[in-house]
């Protein structure tokens, strides 16, 4: 019991400090409710589906990203470690990506730069999130995902690693030394099923350059999005953005810490 109290008593400020759904579907998973302190796991997950006004296959999900966000806010207050810690393997110097909204379907161009930290990189992890609205019992499908290589790589492999984010295995022409650089080209098109493009970087990144294109369908609003919750901030905070005449936006980030979304949302 004593070490049940200790562990709820470190997880519930982290709980406390998600968005209300992710809350709510977290404070029933692990019993830190005491409405939804049922004996089976699956109880609890009912109890978070009426609460919330969804079904339950809808709370599991936002259980996963939940936990997935509390990790990342573990590994944040885990201390001070090195920048580009040489375990990791490898960082994004640079990512620059333009995203046209004005298309049929949306396509990013995205350019990035990558550091080795280590001997013999030879594949980069990389991923895509495609995600859903938290309305639709819809999962993402690999098969929504169209990627194209332009120079820097061959792609050996994608799976669906969650319900919303497609990993790609990038893999490189040939393996790269501890410091040496490479870029990569990618094109990537995809139904956006959530009014938001972000980036949520799995390794550190110092510098993500984004440009929205909305085109003649400019959104009345448009907010800036800053180590959030992958999961999606629906709030109202963040600030404000003003399109150019072209119907276009740029944002940029500096030292992106991983686990967290960064990039823009729209009414």
């Amino acid at each position: 019991m004593e070490v049940r109290r200790k562990l709820a008593d470190r997880l519930r400020p982290l709980v406390e400090s998600l968005p209300d759904d992710l809350k709510i579907a977290l404070l029933a998973a692990f019993a830190l409710e005491e409405r939804a302190r049922k004996p089976f796991y699956q109880e609890r997950v009912h109890w978070a589906a009426i609460t919330l006004d969804r079904d339950d296959r809808t709370v599991r999900r936002r259980i996963d990203e939940g936990i997935e966000q509390i990790a990342a806010l573990l590994v944040a207050a885990a201390g001070p470690a090195p920048r580009h810690a040489a375990n990791r393997g490898w960082h994004t110097e640079e990512l620059r990506v333009a995203l046209a909204l004005d298309q049929p379907v949306p396509e990013a161009f995205e350019f990035r730069r990558v550091v080795a930290d280590a001997d013999e990189i030879a594949v980069l992890d990389l991923a895509l999130t495609l995600p859903s609205t938290g309305e639709s019992e819809d999962s993402a499908r690999e098969s929504e995902l169209g990627v194209d290589v332009f120079h820097g790589g061959v792609i050996a492999s994608r799976v669906l690693e969650s319900s919303d984010r497609v990993g790609l295995a990038l893999r490189l022409p040939e393996p790269l030394r501890r410091g040496a650089r490479h870029e990569v080209g990618l094109r990537f098109r995809a139904n956006l099923r959530d009014p938001r493009y972000v980036c949520v970087p799995r390794h550190p990144c110092d510098l993500f350059d984004l440009h929205v294109r909305f085109g003649e369908r400019v959104p009345k609003r448009i907010v800036r999005q800053e180590k959030v919750s992958p999961a999606g901030d629906r709030s109202r905070t963040g600030a404000l953005l003003a399109p150019d005449d072209a119907g276009e936006v740029h944002v940029r980030f500096r030292n992106l810490a991983p686990g967290f979304a960064y990039g823009i949302r729209w009414a």
